[in-house]
């Protein structure tokens, strides 16, 4: 959206949720805000990132998250995630206490995740674009329709995926997709890993060995969560 191409993995996916009334008028919404020297992350190139580094027929896991993070330099497209040398945000320290605890991978010293998505690991946020300083200023106005599609596009696949919904928004997202429930895929959930609530129940969960070793069972190979 405003000028971030569409990879060609995701298009015919993708392209009716985008050919929309709603997705127009987001477009346009993203350039008027730009134009009137409003700071909107990520920036333009990156907004569709998750999309280009993970292709819809190499996508093995699938973590939701919300809406990218608000400061400067934050946000590069991908849920979770910052770029190197960004301060690693309290929600990723948890999650990498996680791995920690079920596989034994001590805590990396940057939140750059990449590597993951480099490998079918989908990092997906609801809303694709913030306004800086404003947590959720972007959710309603027309990125739910297209995330949602891209998620229902990954559970229509027959290849066995890993669903991992951390928190009320992540299970909502996904009860909106039909069949997901009951296909063949494994869905996990837990609590979100913010400070907030990490400890009533993600801290434990032990995501990461199960979603491999279902990997490993259905033939399609365990996700190296070293980053």
């Amino acid at each position: 959206m405003a000028d971030d191409a569409l990879p060609e993995s995701w298009r015919a996916a993708l392209q009716p949720a985008l050919a929309s009334r709603e997705a127009r008028k987001l477009g346009g919404f993203l350039k008027a805000e730009e134009a009137a020297g409003k700071r909107i992350y990520p920036p333009r190139g990156q907004r569709l990132r998750a999309l280009e580094l993970t292709p819809l027929d190499e996508v093995k896991v699938v973590i939701l998250g919300q809406d990218p993070y608000h400061g400067p330099g934050q946000a590069h497209g991908l849920c979770f995630s910052v770029p190197q040398g960004v301060r690693i945000p309290p929600s990723l320290v948890n999650v990498y206490k996680e791995i920690e605890s079920d596989l034994g991978i001590p805590p990396a010293r940057h939140g750059n995740l990449e590597h993951w998505a480099r490998q079918g690991v989908l990092l997906l946020n609801n809303s694709l674009t913030v306004e800086d300083g404003r947590a959720g200023s972007h959710q309603k106005l027309g990125w739910e329709a297209i995330t949602d599609a891209a998620v229902a596009a990954v559970a229509a696949r027959e290849e066995p995926v890993v669903f991992m919904l951390w928190g009320s928004h992540a299970r909502n997202k996904a009860a909106r997709v039909p069949g997901l429930m009951g296909g063949p895929h494994l869905v996990l959930t837990a609590p979100h890993p913010s400070p907030l609530s990490a400890h009533t129940g993600f801290l434990g969960c032990r995501h990461f060995s199960k979603a491999n070793a279902f990997l490993e069972a259905k033939g399609r190979g365990a996700i190296d969560w070293r980053v």
